[in-house]
């Protein structure tokens, strides 16, 4: 529900997520309150529920697609790996689909 203080505000807000009802409450909540499309993004990582990111993108919102590179991406994936052990089942669902 940060988001939910955050938007109001005259600032810009990046909603950082793949989860369908989070996305689903933004839009209703940003409708519901007149907040525009110029004032959020959807931000989400490179190669994750790229079905997702373009049906937003269709539909008129803006979707950043983050990208780790360089020296440090390895190290970046074992990371979140490490941090939720479920995201190793759900890096190579997402592998298979491709």
């Amino acid at each position: 529900r940060l988001a939910e203080r955050c938007l109001p505000n005259a600032g810009f807000t990046a909603i950082a997520t793949h989860d369908e009802r989070i996305i689903a409450h933004v839009i209703d909540f940003t409708e519901r309150h007149g907040i525009g499309r110029d004032r959020f993004e959807f931000q989400m990582l490179y190669g994750v529920r790229p079905q997702l990111q373009l049906a937003l993108v269709r539909q008129g919102y803006r979707v950043l697609v983050a990208t780790p590179f360089g020296t440090e991406w390895y190290f970046y994936l074992m990371r979140r790996l490490a941090e939720r052990p479920a995201n190793v089942l759900f890096l190579l669902r997402n592998l298979v689909k491709r």
